[in-house]
């Protein structure tokens, strides 16, 4: 009999004996909030090694989730929160520390800072920074495993099998690459060797909980992108076994101990999975205003802990599984996998010094895709700076805050009639039409994590408004407004002004407006350089949530909205983005520009009725 049929004939047995039992889960765990706090983690980062680009990714990424969560604002909403760390404990992380010669707290205090510092200057807004040497996770694994203990899930074994040192894991057969001329095993996955192992642990009952995972990623959007679901579903078509998750303290000393046992330490991967109950206060009483996970945002190399073992030991423990598991793809560099061995492993805070850290974050969202793996390329990054950051979205914020365009200085206010007869001409029917289409677009990007798509959308929003603003010949408008019409505008009563300066305000709050949509949008993927083109344009912080992509000149010529009271800028010079130059030598980190404190403006607001519904 093929082992999948036999495999199959078994697991519906396994479906029928545990249908009373799925069901009661179902009513205690799987139930959805549709209002309430919002949770997001990073995976806890493993401190052998400093900081690369794939760790930032990962934060960049959870943090850009979680900020468009809180631009949202949903009614009922609560907190939005998110988590990340360092991973503290195993046997690389004492040998990292011995090859550095250096205590190994001390070793994981400096590297977890280096971690912490890069995501500080990456904008990294996170509630918690985790380490799971602290004396508040210890209590939190302890008494998860007491949990499970107390349940009959865990119990002591006799284990033999291939073990894996440098992935900390044990390895099965099917998991295995014999190497025919040397007779070493390798592991399929990572590569490593492993070692035949015998000794006594605590081992886990997986082999209980297979229908349980099945039916919570049965549920819809557990596991995204689907290829990811599709890969898990393939692991489930093989009965699940026992696992260990205790080591000899003799083998494996820096870790946790196991409750009242000391031969023995705790599988570092069963401890650094309950960092997420950790964060939120487990095991005191308040933790469950934020179980389970909205988004746990993890890397594909640890699909396999976060989507078989992890959902398992929740459930043991009479715990809800996370919501979701997003799961993004690797880095590679120039083609090539980014390793040690190959000397190309990218360190954020040297790449910051040629692209600023607000820049080499938005190459990593602009360029990151979470299905496949995607490509560092200095020259890439630097083009798509340049041609982005700095000329798309910098110069046409130039270009209208100019002297010569806009001597006034101001944020216009729209004037209907001449914003309707616009809004008639190709030019201004192209605008209107990408501007109507925006939010609905962005925001289905931003839902399905697809940021690198969103990027795209603002970027050809901004070139729309660039071709509008090239075609509509603000400047010819401008040559036949004299000084005197402009002196007369701040005194006249609008129907006396002249109809070309009237015009061209318009034109140029039709263009900020929608600089102004895509800043808004822009907030999770460039906090600090949304937050400048924002409040050079004058923009209320309470005008800058995610509602507010839809209030823009399209309602106002349609009537739905009354036109905004004309803003003063803010009157400092702003280079938004500096374009970057591909000099090897240059070592000085371009900045982003410094606003000081807008001047005063007898109309320095905007009527917040006007704009926000």
């Amino acid at each position: 009999m093929p082992i999948f049929v036999q495999f199959k004939r078994n697991f519906n047995l396994i479906m029928l004996g545990q249908k009373v039992k799925l069901l009661k889960i179902a009513l205690r765990t799987y139930s959805k909030k549709l209002a309430g706090n919002f949770y997001v983690t990073t995976p806890i980062f493993y401190v052998n090694g400093a900081p690369h680009i794939g760790h930032l990714y990962s934060a960049c990424l959870a943090d850009a989730i979680s900020r468009y969560q809180r631009l949202l604002c949903l009614e009922n909403s609560g907190i939005t929160r998110l988590s990340t760390g360092t991973d503290e404990h195993g046997t690389k992380i004492d040998r990292a520390a011995s090859a550095s010669k250096a205590p190994v707290m001390d070793y994981c205090t400096k590297m977890s800072h280096l971690f912490a510092e890069v995501f500080r200057e990456a904008s990294v807004q996170h509630c918690d920074f985790i380490r799971t040497t602290e004396q508040r996770h210890e209590k939190a694994v302890h008494h998860f495993w007491n949990t499970l203990f107390e349940r009959d899930t865990i119990y002591l074994n006799q284990y033999n099998g291939w073990y894996c040192v440098a992935d900390e894991t044990f390895i099965t057969n099917n998991q295995l690459r014999l190497d025919e001329q040397s007779g070493a095993r390798y592991s399929l996955e990572s590569g490593h060797s492993v070692e035949w192992t015998e000794e006594e642990n605590y081992m886990f009952r997986l082999s209980k909980f297979q229908a349980d995972i099945l039916y919570w990623l049965q549920q819809g959007n557990r596991v995204r992108p689907v290829k990811f679901e599709k890969i898990l579903m393939d692991m489930l078509n093989e009965p699940l076994l026992d696992i260990s998750i205790s080591r000899p303290i003799n083998r494996v000393s820096w870790a946790l101990p196991v409750p009242n046992d000391p031969t023995q330490t705790i599988y570092v991967w069963f401890d650094a999975l309950v960092n997420y109950l950790t964060s939120v206060g487990y095991p005191d009483g308040k933790y469950t205003e934020f179980w389970a996970p909205n988004v746990q945002v993890i890397g594909k190399d640890i699909l396999k802990f976060h989507g078989i073992y992890w959902p398992a030991f929740l459930i043991a423990a009479g715990m809800e599984p996370p919501r979701q598991l997003y799961v993004h793809s690797h880095w590679t560099v120039d083609g090539q996998k980014m390793s040690k061995s190959k000397n190309n492993v990218i360190d954020p805070t040297i790449a910051a010094k040629t692209y600023t850290m607000e820049g080499l974050r938005y190459f990593l969202l602009r360029e990151g895709t979470a299905h496949s793996d995607a490509n560092y390329c200095s020259v890439k990054a630097m083009r798509i700076l340049n041609a982005e950051l700095a000329d798309t979205l910098g110069n046409l914020l130039s270009r209208v805050c100019s002297k010569a365009l806009n001597p006034r200085q101001v944020y216009p206010r729209f004037h209907t009639a001449q914003l309707r007869e616009i809004l008639k001409t190709n030019n201004g029917r192209q605008l209107r039409d990408v501007l109507q289409q925006f939010e609905a677009k962005c925001t289905q990007h931003f839902n399905d994590g697809n940021f690198y798509m969103g990027a795209d959308l603002i970027m050809s929003t901004l070139h729309a408004a660039n071709r509008f603003l090239e075609f509509s010949r603000p400047w010819e408008l401008k040559l036949k407004i004299s000084d005197v019409d402009i002196d007369k505008r701040l005194t006249l009563p609008m129907p006396q002004c002249d109809e070309n300066c009237l015009k061209l305000e318009t034109i140029i709050a039709m263009t900020m407006d929608t600089l102004r949509v895509c800043g808004i949008a822009l907030q999770p993927l460039v906090p600090s350089l949304s937050t400048l083109l924002l409040d050079k344009l004058r923009v209320p912080y309470d005008q800058r949530k995610w509602r507010n992509l839809n209030h823009h000149f399209v309602q106002v010529a349609e009537g739905a909205l009354e036109p905004p009271l004309e803003v003063c800028l803010n009157r400092t010079h702003l280079i938004l983005f500096r374009r970057l130059t591909p000099k090897e030598d240059d070592h000085v980190e371009p900045k982003l520009a410094k606003m000081k404190e807008p001047e005063k403006c007898k109309k320095s607001k905007r009527k917040t009725k006007n704009v926000v519904s």
